[in-house]
């Protein structure tokens, strides 16, 4: 789905309008919807009658906190788990977020994400036109949710690493803002002293009629430089910061080479190489559940015998005895003589290993 397609999906208006309640008394307020006949419905569930309606334009998009899309994600986790449909779920989250006064921007999402499911759309698809608070891994994490007949365990897995990531924010958040406080106050101190105080000294300096030395003569070249280039390096910083995370947000080919001009910086590239892989694992590892081997799994008959005794005393379930020394021996009988049991047929020639696995198979058989 192209971008204008998404723009004309998403497209809302705001309506004001003037209406009567059930006691008879004049109102007025203003609703957003996508059509007229939207607005009229949503009036008639707070049981007002509406007698004069004015179009004032396109509205703004909505705008969700990420703690919003965290609990909406929880939210509709435990709903789904619980056995509800899904439109259902996403009605009454609709519904029970129009009553906070915190969020205004998530019942919007909310109703749209109802409206779309309604009208036939994916969950996933309908996911993608709020691309401002769901990324392209939530929604594509959702349409293996809805292939899979997993979604509420996919939600559950995405709440769960969207509260640890706000967590780990929350902690680099607050050790950094210390040294970052301190390291703003320094440089303001540099700068305030380089503009104002610098200069009065230099027209002591002056007055003296002396030859300078070198340093004296670099801090005044430095502060006649902040006072003349300061407001237009300033400016000129800010307008270029600004182009440059417009030109990224609206080109992808833009972001991808700037991607690759910092993965090969001298030493932010490494550590961004690093921090990408670390991300990358993690999702891996959230999405994707952990693969266990299966204890009956026995090992190839090539594997030296060394390493056969090796897993045998590292294991002690009787399962994992019978993958490490194969079927159970005589001295797998919790009353038999370990003289008579211990038999190294048929690895003569390798007794010892045998051995280790007799007296693991007689631990196994004890346990038992």
């Amino acid at each position: 789905m192209t971008a204008a397609a998404i723009r004309e999906v998403r497209a809302e208006h705001r309506f004001d309008w003037r209406a009567f309640d059930a006691q008879g008394i004049r109102r007025r307020g203003t609703v957003i919807a996508p059509d007229l006949s939207t607005a009229r419905a949503m009036l008639k569930e707070n049981a007002l009658y509406a007698v004069e309606w004015t179009r004032r334009g396109e509205a703004r998009p909505p705008n969700a906190r990420a703690a919003d899309v965290t609990q909406f994600t929880r939210q509709l986790s435990s709903l789904l788990r619980a056995g509800l449909p899904l439109a259902s779920s996403l009605d009454l989250l609709a519904q029970a977020s129009k009553d906070s006064e915190r969020n205004k921007g998530m019942p919007r999402i909310v109703s749209t994400l109802a409206r779309d499911i309604t009208g036939g759309l994916g969950f996933s698809s309908a996911l993608a036109r709020h691309p401002a608070q769901f990324g392209p891994l939530y929604c594509q994490l959702v349409e293996v949710g809805e292939a899979s007949g997993a979604l509420s365990a996919v939600l559950a897995r995405l709440a769960d690493d969207r509260e640890r990531a706000a967590a780990q924010r929350a902690k680099v958040r607050a050790a950094l803002t210390y040294p970052v406080a301190i390291l703003l106050l320094a440089l303001a101190i540099t700068a305030a002293l380089l503009v104002w105080v610098v200069p009065t000294f230099k027209q002591i300096f002056d007055g003296f009629g002396a030859k300078l030395p070198a340093p004296t003569q670099l801090v005044l070249a430095m502060s006649a430089a902040a006072g003349r280039w300061c407001v237009p390096v300033a400016s000129a910083a800010g307008a270029c910061g600004f182009a440059a995370r417009r030109v990224l947000k609206r080109s992808e080919a833009a972001r991808l080479r700037f991607a690759r001009a910092a993965l090969r910086l001298p030493v932010a590239g490494p550590l961004l190489t690093t921090l990408c892989a670390a991300r990358w694992s993690v999702r891996s590892a959230r999405c994707c559940p952990q693969a266990r081997p299966s204890p009956t799994h026995s090992i190839p008959s090539r594997t030296p015998l060394a390493t056969r005794g090796s897993i045998a005393r590292r294991s002690r379930s009787p399962r994992n005895c019978g993958a490490a020394c194969g079927s159970p021996p005589r001295c797998a009988t919790p009353n038999a003589s370990p003289k008579r049991s211990c038999n190294p047929w048929p690895l003569r020639r390798n007794q010892a290993p045998w051995t280790q696995c007799c007296s693991t198979w007689r631990r196994c058989a004890i346990a038992r």
